[in-house]
């Protein structure tokens, strides 16, 4: 499905069973794609919930482009991702959540979309080798809304802070993008899933 944005064209594979209990939507990283196994891990938890899971490939992506460009324009163009899928699947909790920069647009976002809740994979707390050029803000900003994180023990971008969030989970060994811990992201979303599924 595509759905039109300022920023252009954004993909969006949506999996909704007949009466969804939740919309949570879910992005890539930067150079990434909605097929990331971590991404998947939690789609699968919520579908076992009831939820609906949209992947949003972002338009920046769909134009081929490896890195998002302006913060403003990408935060745009998700707002207006959310509106539209909020006709699709009405009615309903929106959480939204991503890995990497799709977690930093889920974090900034997250007070405009109205979102219940936010995930963040790999939230990448600041740039390789760079501690002091910090992105706290943008994990606080959803203010009084639930952050839940999940990174990696060895991830060069850095790990929040375990007051910074509702939940920091670090996974042992992992570096930025996940190649095991699969079962430990499910086991860590679907708890806090499971509270819009009730």
């Amino acid at each position: 499905m595509q759905i039109e944005t300022s920023a252009g064209p954004a993909e969006v594979e949506l999996d909704r069973p007949r009466k969804p209990v939740f919309l949570l939507l879910l992005t890539h990283g930067s150079g990434g794609g909605v097929e990331a196994k971590d991404l998947l891990a939690v789609r699968d938890s919520a579908l076992e919930l009831g939820g609906a899971v949209a992947r949003v490939v972002q338009p920046y992506r769909v134009a081929g482009r490896r890195a998002p460009g302006s913060a403003d324009k990408q935060d745009l163009a998700w707002l207006e991702i959310v509106a539209a899928l909020r006709k699709k699947v009405r009615g309903v909790p929106v959480i939204q959540g991503g890995r990497s920069n799709g977690a930093r647009v889920a974090c900034r976002t997250a007070v405009e979309a109205r979102a219940r809740g936010v995930l963040a994979l790999s939230f990448p707390l600041h740039p390789p080798g760079k501690p002091e050029k910090s992105r706290r803000e943008e994990l606080l900003a959803p203010g009084g809304i639930e952050v839940v994180v999940v990174n990696g023990a060895n991830d060069p971008f850095g790990v929040p802070d375990p007051a910074d969030a509702a939940e920091v989970r670090v996974i042992p060994g992992q570096p930025h993008s996940f190649r095991a811990g699969f079962d430990t992201i499910a086991a860590t979303v679907q708890p806090w899933l499971r509270r819009w599924s009730e």
